[in-house]
């Protein structure tokens, strides 16, 4: 298993991380498989969508707290809405590995959801080989 650390500089943020999975896949040398990203916060996410137009992941981070109810919390911490939105994003996502390469659409990236920040976070990278690249 692989770490990424990823710092967070802001309360709620998308933080592409897209380069340093595929850098793992890389250096892991599987040519076909699966990866899978996890991130072990209940008050962080991690999600697939465009990466091509910084402004889609812009609007789905906007639209995620825009979803937030307005309810009476009772988490004795104030960080329910984060846990709320982690829940609803999810804490992982799962990639095909073909030719040695993450197989994501033209315009997907994988992005790290910080919904309780800033703090140091956590981002796992696990690689289920099916075959080898050939030396």
């Amino acid at each position: 298993m692989i770490e990424i650390a990823v710092k967070t500089s802001g309360r709620r943020e998308a933080i592409d991380i897209t380069k340093r999975v595929e850098d793992a896949v890389y250096n892991a040398g599987v040519d076909e498989g699966l990866c899978v990203v996890y991130v072990p916060h209940t008050t962080a996410g991690i999600t697939i969508t465009e990466h091509a137009d910084p402004s889609v992941i812009h609007d789905v981070l906007s639209g995620l707290i825009k979803s937030i109810p307005a309810l009476q919390w009772t988490h004795l911490e104030g960080n329910s809405d984060a846990h709320f939105l982690s829940s609803l994003v999810g804490s992982h996502v799962a990639i095909p590995i073909s030719g040695g390469k993450l197989h994501l659409g033209t315009w997907q990236g994988i992005f790290f959801m910080e919904f309780d920040g800033p703090r140091q976070r956590k981002v796992y990278v696990q690689i289920l080989e099916s075959a080898r690249r050939q030396q």
